[in-house]
């Protein structure tokens, strides 16, 4: 079995490779390991190899892990969907949350925040495809839920998310991708700062860089495939 280390070092130089076909630095593009499912052990192994950014999924999971590594230097991104009663949790222990798709989760997350930490930093997750099953906020409600977000304290709007369908079509794959980028530039102009394009997964990451992506997730290629987690 490849390393966790030697995986990291593949994926970072197709980050790098990607990063510069398309005229970008590569330090433009961070990489998020996405932990979700994989024991302590595999995400320390990682955190070794120089990993520092890490996505959960599952609200529980991800604090027993937060709490049981407690090593310095390390930033957690919460990418799953969120129920209100699991955002003081959240709000209590990870640094980042991708996933915000209505104001009563940014409001929650907002007061729970504990006011010894800095701002939680958050991005709205963005349904760019239409699928009916996905989280997301629709784009022509995104500019209302920014402009609310943006005003909360204790949290930070960083940015935009999304996950499109993986449907094998790579043109269609990268304009899903350009249109987030673009109700980033539209959110920019009108006054907000935002600096974070969270898209692109192990299969499309290329893609995704290509159009602007300032941070990929990344699991199966760092962590190996994964279990089907039930319920």
């Amino acid at each position: 079995m490849t390393s966790i280390s030697a995986n990291l070092q593949a994926v970072r130089a197709r980050v790098a490779a990607a990063a510069t076909a398309a005229g970008r630095h590569p330090d433009e593009v961070m990489l998020l390991a996405v932990s979700k499912t994989w024991p302590v052990q595999r995400v320390a192994e990682a955190a070794t190899a120089g990993q520092r950014m890490f996505g959960e999924n599952y609200v529980q999971e991800g604090v027993d892990k937060i709490v049981a590594l407690d090593l310095p230097g390390l930033e957690w991104h919460f990418i799953g969907p969120l129920q209100s009663n699991k955002t003081r949790l959240v709000a209590a222990h990870f640094d980042w949350v991708h996933s915000i798709d209505r104001l009563k989760l940014a409001e929650r997350l907002s007061a729970q925040r504990p006011a010894d930490l800095p701002p939680l930093n958050v991005c709205i997750q963005v349904n760019v495809s239409g699928e009916a099953s996905k989280s997301g906020v629709a784009p022509a409600e995104v500019a209302e839920l920014a402009a609310a977000v943006a005003a909360l304290p204790g949290v930070r709007l960083r940015g935009l998310m999304c996950i499109p369908e993986p449907d094998g079509d790579e043109a269609l794959l990268r304009e899903r991708f350009a249109s987030l980028r673009r109700l980033r530039d539209m959110l920019n102009a009108a006054g907000l700062e935002l600096d974070t394009l969270s898209m692109g997964m192990s299969h499309d990451l290329d893609l995704a860089i290509a159009e602007g992506a300032t941070m990929v997730r990344v699991g199966t290629a760092i962590f190996g495939a994964r279990t089907v987690r039930e319920g």
